[in-house]
């Protein structure tokens, strides 16, 4: 998918997303739940995605920001007959 065709499709979710955000007010209680709980769901993975990049970048580089020290690798060899 080319960069025009994705930044389209992200344009268009983003306008059904306004629309739909317009129309709430004037929805069922139904139709807000639902809505509340997609919204919810939504930003509860880029949260978690958000702490699993966090908690992965403090490990492989500490939290100072400076990469940890490697430990020794150990050459196995054939065992001699």
């Amino acid at each position: 998918m080319s960069s025009e065709g994705f930044l389209k499709e992200v344009q268009a979710i983003g306008e059904k997303f306004l629309l739909k955000l317009q129309k709430l007010p004037k929805a069922e209680p139904v139709e807000i739940v639902s809505f509340s709980v997609v919204l919810l769901f939504i930003v509860t993975v880029l949260v978690l995605t958000v702490i699993a990049c966090s908690c992965c970048c403090c490990s492989c580089c500490g939290c100072d920001g400076h990469p940890e020290p490697r430990h020794r690798k150990s050459q196995v060899r054939p065992a001699a007959r």
